[in-house]
């Protein structure tokens, strides 16, 4: 569920002056509860995705100088990469490099050599009804269908031209 940050500002007076005494107050407030009859519910965020030019040298930082979990190299030739998962205690980093001449990685880090992030990926409840919803809102995705994604459930790469310059993937929960 998204939220918002609102800050709220208490006036009173300092102790011993007549300036006004401002403190601002933050508290996070969902911005929206559910519509009635939603049909679907975006989740919690499952992974920041990080092209690397070198999978053995990104995985050693986080393995052997962070101290983090780190899966093993799995090839995901559908999806032209490999991927190594960094477990977080909050959520997971993706360690995305090259499979193959068609890799979209390829190209990404073609334009950006040191590598960077990539896309972050959010779950949702219902991942047909998302895309249906989302079309509906002319936010466009990159493939006509969900694809299997690395965790072995449904996934969706929505135009990052329609967030915000992000791309956002969509994984079923």
């Amino acid at each position: 569920m998204a939220s918002v940050v609102l800050k709220v500002a208490v006036a009173g007076l300092c102790r011993g002056s007549r300036l006004p005494l401002t403190r601002a107050h933050s508290m996070t407030v969902p911005l929206c509860q559910g519509a009635p009859g939603e049909l679907w519910k975006l989740g919690r965020l499952n992974h920041i995705a990080i092209a690397v030019p070198d999978m053995e040298k990104a995985t050693a930082l986080y393995r052997d100088v962070l101290g983090a979990t780190v899966s093993e190299k799995v090839p995901l030739p559908e999806h032209g990469v490999y991927t190594v998962f960094v477990e977080l205690g909050n959520t997971k980093l993706e360690l995305l490099h090259p499979l193959g001449e068609k890799s979209p990685i390829a190209g990404f880090l073609q334009k950006n050599k040191s590598g960077g992030m990539h896309h972050i990926c959010i779950e949702v409840d219902d991942i047909n009804a998302a895309i249906a919803d989302l079309k509906a809102k002319n936010i466009r995705t990159l493939s006509a269908e969900p694809r299997i994604g690395a965790h072995g459930k449904p996934v969706m790469f929505l135009h990052p031209k329609d967030c915000d310059g992000v791309l956002v993937e969509l994984e079923e929960a």
